[in-house]
């Protein structure tokens, strides 16, 4: 009985029941405010490796392929639905291109390296972004440009969102960066940075370590999400650009080597700074991929060391300091990094394979460049190394991209598979062509003058370079045979000298 009554008391007609579902279904899309406050929109789901905004979640990105990097952002506000028929906006006042504007004041710090790779020193006002490996010396080489910026009278912050007051102070002692000009914080807190700088008398340089730990409190997502990242790095460049501060960011990295977060933080500031190395070197490399205001193509050498990082004037010497007796497959190159020339010792190794697909391992060097050495080898010069194992390594940690490279990795692939090694006080530098031609580079009078300062004697590069010899013994090779034919030259020697 009790529960007939129970059901007899929430008995109602099934029509009255649907229309009245239907009423509150279209009475929640049409309410957009609710006691004076916008309705909550729908949560988005954004890609932590590229920003690619979904309707829903997935395991996998479809823009980008990263598994496992869609989360979920609830925005704040429905995005507008374009202008309306609100009120007008201000009026720009256009100027003529031709005007008068002073050039940007660069302010170096004293290391000559860092002043190198940004273009002769910090800009007031801009924003420099530098991203690394965890462990690389990003907030070491920051705190050493800072302490030297504060010795040259600078006011300098240090905001911290990864480690405590007392971390840095320790560290700083360690570096023997302990200056009075320099201020600390620990914080997170966006609204609270831009409250403390955004006024009179703030530090002239900032550095905030790092962008992923900042977070708008105006945003329901987490520190390190785009979004975040986004507005984060946003509030904090419009800070830097309205009071002429100098503002130096920390950014976090992919494990494919990127700078974590969406790829419009690079668009935004005015320098990106990578800082790369070897764990099993001590060499760090400083190198410029975007500059407003100076070359991108300049790198800076560091040495870490217990007492932090010391600057490399003479790279080439650093690099080229192990080098023992004249071995096959060790060739050094004559390259260009910016405006800086720098020689390094290039390794081949060729090996029969006992696997069905020979090994193709390369450290510091493009493995699809290699790829084509090896075609051109074989096609064009009828050197067959496709069934052998072949590694290829840069000497020191450095990574080579300039295709001047090219005659040197042909070198030493052929002194491996030969047996003869290229001769001790030569360098080799030439692009290599699809047809087995040797082209001219750039720059060769600086590689010359380079390997005459540091020894050499002879150089084997590209038609041209005999005219800027600076002293040394030039070989011309215009196509790759004549290569061949020079290290076959150098294998009879060597198999008669064993022989006697």
């Amino acid at each position: 009985m009790a529960a007939q009554k129970v059901r007899s008391r929430w008995k109602c007609d099934p029509n009255e029941t649907i229309v009245a579902t239907i009423e509150s279904v279209l009475w929640a899309q049409l309410r957009p405010k609710r006691d004076g406050v916008m309705a909550r929109p729908p949560p988005r789901y954004a890609c932590q490796q590229c920003g690619a905004v979904a309707n829903r979640w997935s395991g996998k990105c479809d823009a980008c392929g990263a598994w496992n990097s869609i989360v979920e952002e609830t925005p704040v506000t429905i995005t507008p639905k374009g202008l309306g028929g609100g009120a007008k906006g201000r009026s720009l006042d256009l100027v003529s291109l031709e005007g008068e504007t002073e050039d940007a004041e660069h302010l170096p710090c004293g290391i000559v390296e860092f002043d190198r790779v940004c273009g002769g020193g910090l800009v007031p006002g801009s924003a420099l972004l530098v991203g690394g490996d965890p462990g690389i010396g990003k907030s070491t080489l920051l705190l050493q440009v800072v302490a030297c910026l504060a010795k040259k009278g600078v006011s300098c912050a240090y905001v911290t969102g990864e480690e405590a007051v007392g971390q840095v102070r320790l560290r700083a002692r360690r570096l023997d960066a302990m200056e009075p000009r320099i201020v600390l914080a620990a914080a997170t807190s966006v609204r609270d940075i831009v409250s403390t700088l955004d006024k009179a008398g703030a530090p002239q340089v900032v550095v905030i370590d790092s962008i992923q730990t900042m977070f708008v409190d105006t945003l329901d997502s987490a520190p390190g999400s785009v979004a975040q990242v986004r507005a984060s790095a946003q509030e904090l460049i419009r800070l830097a650009k309205r009071r002429g501060l100098t503002l130096l960011l920390v950014g976090h990295v992919t494990k494919e080597g990127m700078i974590a977060g969406p790829k419009v933080l690079e668009h935004m500031v005015d320098t990106v700074l990578y800082f790369e190395g070897e764990r099993g070197h001590q060499f760090r490399i400083l190198r410029t991929v975007k500059n407003r205001y100076g070359p991108t193509d300049e790198i800076g050498v560091f040495d870490m060391t217990d007492r932090g990082l010391n600057e490399v004037s003479n790279p080439s010497a650093l690099f080229l300091g192990d080098r023992g007796e004249a071995v096959s497959g060790a060739v050094v190159f004559a390259g260009i990094e910016g405006t800086r020339p720098m020689l390094v010792e290039i390794q081949a190794l060729v090996a029969p394979s006992t696997l069905g697909t020979p090994r193709r391992a390369v450290v510091g060097w493009d493995s699809g460049r290699l790829a084509m050495v090896l075609a051109v080898l074989d096609a064009r010069c009828g050197v067959t190394i496709a069934g052998q194992d072949v590694f290829l390594n840069v000497a020191g940690g450095l990574k080579i991209a300039e295709p001047a490279a090219d005659l040197a990795v042909a070198a030493a692939l052929l002194s491996s598979v030969s047996s003869a090694p290229v001769p001790r006080d030569t360098v080799v530098f030439g692009e290599i062509g699809l047809s087995g031609e040797v082209r001219p580079v750039s720059q060769t009078d600086l590689r010359l003058k380079e390997a005459a300062k540091l020894g050499f004697n002879n150089a084997w590069a590209p038609k041209g370079a005999r005219k800027r010899s600076s002293g040394l013994a030039v070989r011309e090779i215009t196509r790759l045979t004549e290569l061949v034919a020079r290290l076959d030259e150098h294998a009879v020697s060597v198999i008669a000298v064993r022989a006697r």
